[in-house]
Order: structure tokens, then C-alpha cells, then sequence
């Protein structure tokens, strides 16, 4: 049975947050959609060797927000993980999966010396043009070019066609045909965050440079699906050559959701990294 939830005051607001297990702490950032529940099926697989420490991000469920107010922010997101490290009292792991990959990243650039490791989970959002030319790489989609998926799916959402909206973000992030087959708990999960995608087609954070990345001296895992669509592919390949200290991870057979789909796989390369340090 997994632990209960706790509530944590940070920046002056309540956070929902799991915690699980003994040993090192090792802090797991949903992406969009999701929220501390998409980590199911690593309780027990990395709960047996790591203390976890699970939050839902600011406006994710349980919060139902209804997408009024200027604080869902990818600035202010990392800031209430930097506040949850403050909490936490000492250095810990930080795995992120896709936009929450992208957090985690500027988590580490904000404040390296709080991190033991940095596991990044097909990572999403906006990286620069000049961190794919560095890496002999033609750059993805422009970033304003890319949120225009998540805005169709957020006009669908507003006009009353919610299944339909969350079936074009999720197939167009996992690849087409993953939301029919998606689970009922993962479904369920995503239609109650889906007036998040407000704030995140309203976000428009700096993208992430070659400068910064390139002197961030963390440990770093890439864990890439082997069918994930793009950008995730070259984003991870992207990434591999351009920070210091980088390795890779390929789970076979899975696409964006590799956590959920390949529980087992995933949760060994995450130990198996860990184990070296």
C-alpha cells in the first residue's frame, strides 16, 4: 500500500506529495497532463531503494484550477521545486519526464549543488537553435511552431470536446493511436488536469541555450522510448552531446509513456545509473 499523501506549504501555497520509501531522495516531476499519480509504477520498483518524493505541480490535480490567475509559469514552477529541495534538507536525485525533464534541467542550472543526479525522461520543451548546431543537429520545429498543437487541443478543450482535445495532445507527444490505448487511470488522470494546458500554451519561457547547458557539471541519465515520436529523438541526442556529463538509456519497445508502459525497464535503468554514482 502506497503512503499517503502529504501537504506541504511551499511559497506560500499548499503542494499534494507522496513520499515513499528510505535511502537517498530521489524527487519525480510529472509532464503535462500528469501529476504525482503518473508515478505509480515506480513506488514500489525505486521505492525499495530510494526515499521519493512524489509532488503534483502548482494547478495540477488535486487542485481544480480553472486556469484564472498569471502563476503557472515555467519560472514559477521550478521555483516551487527549488522550495521542495529546501524542504527535502539535503542533496537529492531529480528525474523529470518531458516537460517536467525540462524543469529538472532548469532546476540544475539554477541550483547544481543541491542535485546528486539529473534523470531526464524523454525531455520536452524549448531548447535553442544553437544546442542542435553544436550538435552537428538541424533543429526541430521552432518553439512557437510546436504549442500550436496544444493550442488546437485547448480550443477543442473549450468548446466541449475534451476527449477529443486531450486524443490530439497526447497522440501528437506518444505517437498516434496511444490515447485509445491508454488506460483507464491514465485518461482519467488527464482529463483532470486539462485546464493546465491554459497556462501551458500561455507559457512562453526563454529556451534553453548552449551556453547554459553546456557547463552544467551534474551527472545526467537520458532515458529516451525507442518509438517516441519527435522532437524527443533528437532532443536526447541533442543533449547527449552537449552536456559534460551525459549517458543514455533506451527502453525498447516504448514510446513517450516508457514509465507506465515498461515499469520494469525503466526502473532498472534509473537504479543502474544511480548505482554508479
Amino acid at each position: 500500500m502506497s503512503s499517503p499523501l502529504l501537504s506541504l506549504r511551499l511559497n506560500g501555497r499548499d503542494f499534494s506529495c507522496q513520499v515513499e520509501g528510505e535511502g537517498a531522495p530521489l524527487v519525480m516531476v510529472h509532464g503535462s497532463l500528469c501529476d504525482y499519480r503518473y508515478w505509480q509504477w515506480q513506488l514500489r520498483g525505486l521505492g525499495e531503494h530510494c526515499r521519493l518524493i512524489v509532488p503534483s505541480l502548482r494547478h495540477y490535480y488535486p487542485e481544480a484550477w480553472s486556469g484564472e490567475g498569471g502563476d503557472f509559469t515555467t519560472h514559477q514552477h521550478v521555483e516551487d521545486l527549488l522550495a521542495l529541495l529546501d524542504w527535502i534538507g539535503e542533496s537529492a536525485h531529480l528525474l523529470g519526464h518531458s516537460r517536467g525533464g525540462n524543469l529538472c534541467l532548469r532546476v540544475a542550472l539554477a541550483a547544481p549543488e543541491r542535485l546528486r543526479s539529473l534523470v531526464l525522461a524523454d525531455p520536452g520543451g524549448d531548447f535553442a537553435a544553437d544546442v542542435f548546431r553544436a550538435a552537428g543537429m538541424v533543429a526541430p520545429v521552432a518553439p512557437a511552431e510546436r504549442n500550436r498543437f496544444r493550442e488546437q487541443a485547448l480550443q477543442l478543450i473549450r468548446q466541449g470536446e475534451r476527449e477529443a482535445g486531450l486524443q490530439l495532445f497526447v497522440d501528437t507527444v506518444s505517437g498516434e493511436g496511444v490515447w485509445q490505448r491508454s488506460s483507464r487511470h491514465f485518461r482519467e488522470m488527464a482529463a483532470d488536469n486539462a485546464m493546465t494546458l491554459i497556462g501551458q500554451v500561455a507559457d512562453q519561457p526563454e529556451p534553453l541555450s548552449l551556453a547554459a547547458l553546456s557547463g552544467l557539471d551534474v551527472p545526467t541519465l537520458l532515458i529516451s522510448g525507442e518509438r517516441s515520436p519527435e522532437p524527443f529523438p533528437s532532443v536526447a541526442e541533442a543533449l547527449h552531446k552537449v552536456l559534460p556529463v551525459a549517458q543514455v538509456a533506451r527502453i525498447a519497445g516504448a514510446s513517450h509513456g516508457m514509465n507506465a508502459t515498461r515499469p520494469a525497464a525503466f526502473n532498472r535503468a534509473v537504479l543502474g545509473f544511480i548505482a554508479t554514482l
